[in-house]
């Protein structure tokens, strides 16, 4: 998407990080990256409504993932402009984008309303909505392409480590 390759670019010039934003933020983006990779994992889109692993504790775990991973490199960049920039992406291109996977699930899968009742949108909830549930697959992981996001991150912590003041 050439919106997010604007991001980057925005995201490159403005930050300004330091060995302790990047002890503050790295942890946080890592933490989103693993939920995104976790989510991948139990994600068989179209196929079957995935509840088990982070879908027991938010209906849009990638989502959330990437939220936590935007606060962390934000947070290691010390640049609140491209937070600000994302934020406001966030808001305008992904929530409406939620709002139309919900209604695509809704019509594929009749438990969708139910499921939906029990689970949080967004924000995880603490305890998971059941215990039972299919295990990570790496093959869905991989099918997914979720690879491409740990791409991003790993570039995005190289930047910041380029960058540090020697």
């Amino acid at each position: 998407m050439p919106s997010g390759f604007l991001i980057a670019a925005l995201y490159a010039a403005l930050s300004r990080p330091t060995l302790a934003s990047l002890a503050a933020g790295l942890p946080l983006a890592l933490a989103g990256l693993l939920l995104r990779a976790w989510a991948a994992g139990h994600l068989a889109k179209n196929q079957t409504l995935t509840t088990s692993g982070p879908f027991a504790y938010t209906r849009n775990p990638l989502y959330a993932g990437s939220l936590a991973a935007a606060a962390g490199f934000a947070l290691a960049g010390r640049s609140w402009w491209p937070a600000v920039v994302f934020a406001v992406y966030f808001l305008l291109v992904y929530w409406p984008a939620i709002g139309e996977e919900e209604s695509h699930l809704r019509q594929l899968f009749p438990e969708y309303a139910a499921y939906a009742a029990r689970v949080p949108r967004l924000l995880p909830r603490v305890r998971a909505e059941s215990a039972a549930g299919a295990p990570f697959r790496f093959s869905l992981y991989l099918r997914n392409r979720e690879y491409q996001a740990l791409a991003a991150g790993l570039a995005a912590a190289a930047l910041l480590l380029l960058k540090l003041p020697r």
